[in-house]
């Protein structure tokens, strides 16, 4: 569940720990900023926009009722909800305007389950009262049609009868308690990546489940995508070094159709990573929240986290590891706007709520990992829609999972997963502006009537099906021709496939010859190929160049790759056009001819390895709405993670024409050999999310492979072999803690310092020191960063328990003189970061304090209010990787400033005398 955030739990311990950083341990001096709601913390720390009101409704953690993750309204105005790893509870809510000290009336529902023979046991944060509840683990709930429906993810198990599947409860005689269950369809997947949600349709006549991309496709009764995926990249298929997802195989996520009784099942699209939640605008379309893979951040196939219109047939693209599609090929359809780095959970439509006008046609999507409700408003453009996005609610911690509009139009959200503190809130809007809903239905433009027009004909074939798709592949927007390619699809490829190799304009042929890539056979090959050779490429733009390029790709990838003088004239036509204008040109271009083994092409490309500036200065994945340095002091969990990478950003394009290369077995000379694998040891100094090392060491291996084999040593020493540990996921660390840790507490804590320090390590305190990236922000005898304050002085002036209690709990103060200042912006951002300086016109602050040169401007007019945060940038639990020995060398090496003559130290642990 929840997107990548599950992977995100997963960093090393070099990741969690800034030892010391900035804000903490200038705090000992006493000096403390305003607290950001002391007095009500669970609604103060939530950042509003004018005119709205948050309440704090139950909190079931704090009850021991779990984790929430799912909530929906039933026929009678009652929330019902689901703990993650848990039972169904049903609230009656305080009306709005109630009493602050009214609470909701809870109840488990209590649901017989026959096939359960055990009793379930009451645990930690589990109701005890819903032990014999026999339905719950749901990641998607929806009343309609006089019933509950439940999308379970779970594995079956001794604790809890259901596996994951779709289930409809309801109640048959009456009473009011849903006493029928009934498996509407066994669905292979769990966990975070499984069966996701369930929303009605427009029509309120049908229902649509979204599943992520560890949930296999069952048989469908009928396929809008047609059921002929496949992997379709010529680029080196490295599989993930850490092993996500590396037998999840095309199409990844998908989203079906469905009658009410569950009978017959429509894929509707598919392609995604693992899309948890969507909603329906007022038009009827259909967009989700996709997420981002962080372990690949600073790597050529990232893409950020982005929402989808997802129409008739989409297909998005997501392919595993380093096989994952760009944007840009012709047969998947791109974003309607990349959100940035997070982890998507809950997406819902503002309809129907008492909110003004711009927030009831809105959508909503739920940013779990850095706390953020972003309001996405959506303007009809083409055959789809632009989109922007405002920062609707924030807050920090605030792992926002479900939300939903209530029948009274105000809005309710969870937070939680994950067996984190959980709570239910509720916003109202009490400004000015009216909430009146529009009376006025959404227009459409002619782009948008003719798409959904071809989309017809995505089904069963259809007679005069052909000759209506067929002018629309010439279309100049790509949501028309993506449709009408799908409706040439699903007609009987005898009945068009001569039409297509016949076809002259560029346009019509490039989508024909994909649809004859997807359907045709091997003895189409070459007369597809020719066809697509007579293009002439000088009167294409960018993108009908890139379609171009695609469409021979997919007829290599379907059909293999051409020999003889299919060959000869590929290479001919391709060659003279490489190096092309733009980073994007050129990596469709090195890909097919290094897969061509195309003369010339290792010089040419090894030629622009060498050029950084192709990068261009755009952030990894494309624009996004949320800068990655916006997010580093959101959540110092992730965000430190984030400006880590943005101090030592790997160049993407370099990295994409290096892993090309490292198929390439011909035309090679010494001098470019040794320019190559010289390439792999800088690129290890780069910092990329955690699989970013690994992938880099894979292609290097697969380089290797190419070298003659007296050669092989050489090239591996050259190639930075040395800086890599056994499995190559990581580099050689000149300290790894030993542990084994512990979730230290202060009281044991100190009780273990207070018993004594003597006969420390020195040079082992020290090494941790440099090893959880302490001296990147502070100094020990000169030696170290200025971000923070100097720590020589550190033993002289603090106690023990005046160390730890920084350490362990950064938050409780906070120094105005390092502190971050949280920036409203006018158009609804907030921006977070040190401010370092101002003047008449404009803040300077630093977001990075790996990188502290990297400063951003904001204009004052562009403010509308500041203040300071009080979210500590050092991370909290940071020696929990520490053992008792290990915590007691590094904190008296803290204490004696650096300075090994100081007594605690064994003789012969320091450094050698004069040095």
């Amino acid at each position: 569940m929840f997107s990548a955030f599950n992977n995100r739990t997963k960093l090393k311990f070099s990741l969690f720990a800034v030892v010391l950083i900035t804000t903490s341990w200038v705090g000992l001096q006493g000096m403390e900023t305003e607290r950001i709601g002391a007095n009500n913390p669970k609604i103060d720390k939530l950042k509003l926009l004018p005119g709205f009101k948050a309440e704090h409704l139950y909190s079931p953690s704090d009850n021991k009722r779990g984790s929430w993750v799912a909530m929906t309204f039933d026929d009678k105005g009652r929330l019902i909800t689901s703990d993650q790893y848990g039972f169904l509870y049903r609230l009656e809510l305080p009306p709005i305007g109630s009493d602050s000290t009214t609470r909701p009336r809870i109840e488990p529902l209590r649901i017989p389950s026959p096939d359960t023979t055990k009793t379930l046991s009451s645990g930690k944060g589990v109701d005890s009262s819903a032990a014999k509840v026999g339905m719950g683990y749901a990641q998607g709930l929806l009343w309609a049609f006089n019933s509950l429906y439940v999308v379970v993810n779970h594995k079956r198990d001794s604790t809890f009868a259901k596996s994951s599947g779709l289930y409809r409860l309801q109640d048959t005689d009456g009473d009011d308690q849903l006493d029928k269950i009934t498996l509407l369809k066994d669905l292979k997947g769990e966990g975070e990546h499984g069966p996701h949600s369930i929303v009605m349709s427009p029509d309120q006549q049908s229902l649509y489940v979204m599943c992520g991309n560890f949930t296999d496709i069952p048989k469908m009764d009928a396929y809008r995508l047609p059921p002929v995926w496949q992997e379709d990249n010529l680029f080196p298929a490295i599989k993930d070094p850490r092993g996500h997802a590396i037998n999840r195989m095309a199409p990844g996520g998908w989203i079906a159709k469905i009658d009410p009784e569950g009978k017959t099942w429509e894929l509707m699209g598919a392609g995604f990573r693992n899309t948890f939640d969507f909603a329906f605008n007022d038009a009827g379309d259909l967009f989700g929240y996709d997420s981002d893979m962080e372990w690949d951040f600073g790597l050529p196939w990232y893409k950020p986290t982005r929402i989808c219109h997802i129409t008739s047939g989409a297909e998005f693209g997501w392919r595993t590891s380093a096989s994952n599609w760009s944007p840009s090929f012709a047969d998947c359809l791109p974003a309607v706007l990349n959100l940035g780095q997070g982890s998507p959970t809950g997406v819902f439509a503002g309809r129907n709520s008492r909110f003004p006008q711009n927030y009831q046609k809105a959508i909503f999507a739920f940013d779990w990992s850095f706390g953020i409700i972003y309001a996405v408003h959506l303007q009809p453009e083409g055959a789809s829609y632009r989109a922007t996005a405002e920062e609707f609610i924030s807050g920090s911690p605030l792992p926002l999972t479900d939300g939903v509009i209530g029948p009274d139009g105000a809005m309710y959200f969870l937070t939680g997963g994950r067996r984190l503190e959980s709570d239910l809130y509720r916003i109202t809007y009490t400004g000015t502006e009216s909430v009146s809903p529009d009376p006025q239905a959404p227009a459409l433009t002619t782009e948008h009537q003719l798409r959904t027009s071809l989309e017809q004909y995505h089904g069963e074939p259809m007679a005069g099906a052909v000759e209506a798709a067929w002018p629309s592949l010439a279309h100049p927007d790509r949501f028309v021709r993506y449709a009408a390619r799908l409706a040439v699809e699903h007609q009987p490829v005898s009945q068009w496939e001569e039409k297509a190799l016949a076809e002259t304009d560029p346009l019509r042929l490039t989508q024909a010859m994909i649809a004859l890539a997807h359907h045709g056979n091997a003895a189409q090959k070459s007369p597809m190929l020719n066809a697509l050779l007579k293009v002439n490429m000088d009167q294409l733009t960018e993108q009908q160049q890139l379609d171009v390029l695609r469409a021979i790709e997919l007829t290599f990838t379907r059909m293999g790759l051409p020999e003889g003088t299919d060959k000869d004239k590929t290479i001919a036509l391709l060659n003279p056009r490489y190096p092309a204008e733009s980073a994007t040109l050129n990596r469709a271009y090195s890909k097919l001819l290094i897969s061509l083994e195309a003369p010339g092409v290792v010089e040419k490309t090894l030629t622009l390895l060498a050029k950084k500036a192709e990068d261009g200065t755009g952030p990894v994945g494309g624009e996004t709405v949320t800068a990655s340095s916006d997010l580093i002091l959101r959540n110092p969990q992730y965000g430190l993670d984030i400006a880590k990478m943005l101090a030592k950003l790997p160049p993407a394009q370099q990295t994409y024409y290096a892993t090309m290369l490292s198929s390439q077995k011909t035309g090679w000379t010494p001098a470019l050999r040794d320019q190559y694998f010289q390439w792999f040891a800088g690129a290890f100094g780069y910092q990329g999310g955690n699989s970013y090392v690994g992938f880099i060491d894979k292609a290097r291996k697969l380089a290797l492979a190419n070298v003659p084999k007296d050669q092989f040593d050489r090239y591996n020493k050259l190639s930075g072999v040395d800086l890599l540990t056994e499995k190559g996921n990581d580099l050689v660390s000149n300290y790894t803690p030993k542990g084994p840790g512990k979730s230290w507490k202060l009281d044991p804590a100190l009780a273990m310092l207070d018993s004594g320090l003597v006969d420390r390590n020195f040079d082992t305190g020290k090494k941790i020191y440099s090893a959880v990236l302490c001296s990147r922000c502070h100094a020990v005898q000169g030696e170290g960063g200025d971000i923070g304050p100097d720590l020589t002085q550190l033993g002289t002036r603090f106690s023990n328990k005046d160390i730890l209690e920084a350490i362990i709990h950064p938050d409780k103060t906070v120094s105005d003189q390092y502190a971050s200042t949280i920036f409203t912006l006018k158009n609804g951002q907030s921006v977070l970061g040190r401010l370092i300086n101002e003047d008449d016109r404009s803040y300077t602050i630093s977001q990075n304090p790996f990188a502290a040169d990297q400063v951003r401007k904001i204009s004052k007019k562009d403010v509308v209010s500041k203040k300071y945060s009080t979210v500590s940038i050092m991370l909290p639990g940071l020696i929990n990787s520490l053992n008792a020995n290990e915590l007691k060398d590094l904190v008296a090496y803290l204490k004696s400033g650096g300075n090994f003559d100081d007594k605690v130290f064994k003789t012969n642990s320091g450094p050698p005398k004069g040095k």
